[in-house]
């Protein structure tokens, strides 16, 4: 193990110093606390690792191929922060915490903003393959109210594991914006959804590769959760019985999440309709946490 240099110590630190002089005429405190605090990080990795400078070109080029690949339809750096888990300890940091409320996890790359909206007991699956899914649960408040009117973005893959952006064209399946009726209560049609790898065609999978570790989510639906008065929820509903549940590339498993996907006969559903092939269904009730904060 070799001793630092007391002068090759002064002369880094010297760099270090400049760099976080030169935020301090920065205008908002709130960037000057957090590009000095990222600048100290940020050297402080750099002199632990002794970072060459091949590392350093390296990396410079993993970023560039990072968003050279990034578009409307693919986050790659969002795929990169989830895999280092920086998302979700975001997710921590930020989450409310409230006994009862349901917890939050990653929201994850493939998030649209213009989702189809979807009448309540209406189907978002919309041909995506896989075995129709029916869903329902209520929305309600942290003291049990009910939250009428709340509005859900739900997505999830395939039985391919693919999502609709992540097809050619204009395709929206296994996507859309129900809301509650006035006791909280939601329910929609789509597709149980399939564990996936991540896109791993691009500088994320090279590093999954180069660590050994594997590129699967277990199947979830995603699900935001949007009400007047609440903070706004970002989850996931988790199958159990994945293979994956312990193993997610991107760390967004919480126990409280993982329910059971009920299978069913051809027959009747509780919609009135009848299946003319085997379904599923799962029950999900989202807790909001009220919005407190001026």
């Amino acid at each position: 193990m070799t001793t630092e240099h007391p002068v090759a110590a002064d002369r880094e630190q010297a760099v270090t110093d400049r760099v976080l002089a030169s935020f301090d005429g920065a205008a908002d405190p709130r960037l000057r606390e957090v590009m000095r605090s990222l600048v100290r990080h940020l050297h402080a990795f750099a002199r632990e690792v002794r970072l060459s400078e091949a590392e350093w070109e390296g990396a410079m080029g993993f970023l560039a191929r990072a968003g050279r690949i990034t578009d409307e339809r693919r986050q790659e750096f969002v795929m990169l922060s989830d895999v280092l888990g920086l998302s979700m300890l975001t997710v921590a940091v930020n989450e409310h915490g409230a006994p009862g409320a349901t917890e939050a996890t990653v929201l994850g790359p493939f998030f649209a903003e213009d989702a189809p909206e979807v009448p309540l007991g209406g189907d978002l699956g919309r041909g995506a393959a896989g075995p129709p899914c029916f869903v329902s649960g209520q929305v309600r408040s942290l003291d049990g109210t009910p939250v009428g009117g709340a509005r859900l973005d739900v997505w999830g893959a395939d039985a391919d594991g693919f999502y609709d952006v992540q097809y050619a064209g204009d395709r929206s399946a296994g996507r859309g914006r129900p809301a509650t009726d006035p006791d909280g209560r939601y329910r929609f049609w789509t597709v149980l959804p399939a564990a996936y790898p991540i896109p791993c065609d691009g500088p994320v999978g090279d590093l999954l590769a180069a660590a050994g570790r594997r590129p699967m989510r277990p199947a979830h639906l995603h699900f935001r959760a949007a009400a007047p008065g609440h903070r706004t929820l970002v989850t996931h509903v988790f199958v159990a019985g994945d293979p994956y549940l312990a193993d997610d590339v991107v760390f967004g498993v919480r126990d409280s999440l993982v329910v059971d996907a009920e299978h069913h006969p051809a027959g009747p559903a509780p919609d009135g309709t009848h299946r003319p092939t085997p379904w599923t269904s799962i029950a999900f009730d989202l807790v909001l946490v009220p919005d407190d904060r001026s």
